[in-house]
């Protein structure tokens, strides 16, 4: 993707030849501070890159080592009113949407601080994978705001009790927290995080594009839908999936590696 626009250039995107995008985070600071013009910027590049049918995989992840996204831009929002206030909060919520609902897996790479609308920006994403210096909360409480917008996502993930915890006292959860909480799906050494991070990007679009799209577009429906309606929906899901000629294709390699082993 060519910048058109100034405010991309807080937006690095490249896409190698397997299908597998990253988007890195610049220009932000040393901790990829979301302000308006970031948020803007990476909400135009994942909206973009969602409508690329050749996206098997999108990275996120912030330039340097000493966090992912450290929260959203102070300064701007201390000057904030209420109107300013909602549409700035908006905009960060049109970005996390972008990552929740895009249409193939999104991995979050999360070294070091991730707080506030970092970590909700972690929590759009599908699979957050940390190194084991990740230091990860919702410290909102502090500067006088609540912590909203996908912040709504934690009760189901870790539970009411932890959830509030973390809301309500703004206190950090380190690496081997996070990851026994379920705030993160993995923890690796800060040294093999973008082997790891790499591995499981490799392994996704080693799948079919067709199967891993339909799957997770199954999860985002499985979040609202009663399990009734969920089981009724997946049936018919299994069948189109036939259409497409990925079963039939993996499913002839995987017998005919089988008839080599014997």
């Amino acid at each position: 993707m060519t910048p058109t626009d100034t405010t991309l250039n807080h937006a690095g995107v490249e896409i190698d030849g397997r299908g597998v995008a990253t988007l890195t985070i610049r220009e932000a600071g040393s901790l990829n501070i979301l302000g308006t013009p970031v948020i803007a910027a990476l909400t135009a590049a994942v909206r973009e890159l969602a409508g690329r049918d050749g996206v098997r995989v999108l990275i996120v992840r912030g330039a340097g080592e000493k966090g992912f996204v450290g929260g959203a831009d102070i300064k701007e929002m201390a000057a904030l009113t209420r109107a300013s206030g909602e549409a700035f909060i908006s905009g960060l919520r049109g970005l996390c949407d972008a990552l929740r609902h895009f249409p193939a897996p999104v991995i979050a790479r999360m070294p070091g601080w991730c707080l506030g609308g970092g970590l909700e920006l972690a929590l759009a994403c599908d699979i957050r994978i940390a190194a084991d210096n990740a230091q990860l909360g919702m410290p909102e409480v502090k500067v006088g705001i609540p912590s909203v917008i996908h912040a709504a996502l934690m009760p189901r993930l870790v539970g009411n009790a932890r959830a509030t915890w973390m809301l309500l006292t703004g206190e950090l959860a380190d690496a081997r927290e996070a990851l026994a909480w379920g705030l993160v799906s993995k923890v690796v050494p800060l040294a093999g995080l973008d082997a790891e991070v790499e591995r499981v990007a490799a392994l996704l679009a080693g799948f079919g594009p067709a199967v891993v799209r339909q799957q997770k577009r199954l999860l985002r429906e499985w979040e609202d839908a009663p399990l009734d309606v969920s089981i009724a929906n997946s049936v018919k899901e299994f069948g189109s999936a036939f259409e497409t000629g990925e079963p039939q294709r993996y499913m002839s390699e995987f017998l005919r590696r089988k008839r080599q082993e014997r």
